[in-house]
């Protein structure tokens, strides 16, 4: 037996489907407080002191968060080629957009506090908020149109194939549900900002980030719950027809129809509801700790909300990864669009072997850098603080 015979193909295939999740996810709960403190920050912190003190509690650890950013591209490019090509090509001013702002934050992290000039140090403070801002509306704007489906079809040599030019392919992703979809996870992670500096952060910095906080779970809670109502009632689902979970990685063999509701996954596969009522959960919780001032419990339920909401969009969508509106059966699934049975095989090998020193390392530095930061550490230390 060939060694990669061990673990069959569908199975390998669905591990992936879950390893590309559990990255995704991982970036959203680290580098999604990161983002949502940029997005508050001219707001919670009013003085220069206070903004330092803002930027301080995610300085020492936005580079290391964004390492799941760039592990779940990775893995997107290594599992599931088709999808990287295809999304890539269809997102890609989205993507442009949000590279440019993953660019700034870090030039700003670094040059705000150069000079002593006010003005110098504000349009860099608006820079950390649009570095915030800017990616989380619109990776939620691209989960939407991934539910609404997206226009594109396959040639018969498995080349994505866009109608129209870029600038109508970027504003043809501004379809109301999409921007639902953004104001979802904007609200999410201004609520997971709001958290992290309750807990890293004390004083007006932390008791305007509660108030803040507070209202964007309010909105979070709703715009899910209006995005989910949505989901079922205005937008057409798709049904995959018999297909060989063990078969070839090309989309045109399959048979995908698109109608009735996505919320059919719900009776076919019940135990699924857990993603929702954990997202309603979290978002919940995390309010009222918000309201009440506790603090690692806020963060812990304002990740098990983020947790809950992302887990409900794959888990609703499965086997579906990135359906087409112009052409459904060049729609790509968990079975028809992943790599090769040997190359998920080894990529599986090496990810049981690097992925627990990542998260050793990660725990072991999160837990170096416990503790708050105040305005006495920022001022005393302002060569090395940010």
């Amino acid at each position: 037996m060939i060694l990669y015979e061990l673990i069959e193909y569908d199975i390998l295939r669905v591990i992936w489907w879950g390893l590309l999740g559990v990255l995704l996810i991982a970036f959203a709960l680290t580098d999604g407080f990161d983002m949502g403190v940029g997005a508050l920050l001219p707001f919670v912190a009013k003085t220069d002191v206070e903004r330092r003190v803002a930027i301080n509690t995610v300085g020492p650890v936005w580079e290391g968060n964004q390492v799941w950013f760039i592990l779940g591209g990775g893995a997107i490019f290594a599992a599931w080629p088709p999808l990287y090509a295809v999304s890539f090509s269809g997102f890609y001013l989205a993507m442009f957009v949000v590279l440019a702002a993953f660019i700034v934050r870090p030039v700003a992290f670094k040059y705000r506090s150069k000079r002593e000039d006010a003005k110098w140090r504000t349009r860099w403070d608006w820079a950390l908020f649009a570095g915030g801002a800017v990616p989380a509306l619109l990776f939620g704007v691209a989960v939407g149109n991934v539910l609404l489906g997206v226009p594109f079809y396959l040639t018969e040599d498995l080349m994505p194939m866009y109608p129209g030019n870029f600038a109508m392919k970027f504003v043809g992703l501004l379809r109301p549900f999409a921007l639902l979809a953004g104001v979802v996870s904007l609200s999410m992670l201004l609520m997971h900002g709001a958290a992290w500096l309750s807990l890293k952060a004390e004083g007006a910095v932390a008791e305007r980030a509660r108030a803040i906080g507070t209202k964007a779970g309010l909105v979070a809670a709703a715009s899910y719950a209006l995005a989910g109502l949505w989901l079922a009632v205005g937008v057409d689902g798709f049904t995959l027809g018999e297909v060989a979970a063990n078969g070839p990685s090309n989309p045109l063999y399959s048979e995908v129809t698109r109608g009735g509701s996505w919320f059919a996954a719900y009776s076919e596969r019940p135990w699924i509801l857990i993603a929702p009522v954990m997202g309603f959960a979290g978002i919940a919780f995390a309010v009222l700790g918000l309201r009440s001032g506790r603090e690692v419990s806020t963060l812990l339920w304002s990740k098990l909300g983020i947790l809950g909401i992302i887990s409900s969009v794959g888990l609703t969508m499965f086997p579906f990864i990135l359906p087409s509106t112009l052409d459904p059966n060049s729609s790509l699934t968990v079975w028809d669009a992943s790599s090769s049975h040997q190359t998920l095989f080894i990529m599986l090998i090496v990810t049981a072997i690097f992925l627990p020193l990542i998260l050793a390392y990660t725990a072991w530095v999160y837990k170096v850098l416990w503790g708050k930061v105040t305005e006495a550490q920022v001022t005393e230390n302002s060569e090395t603080s940010y």
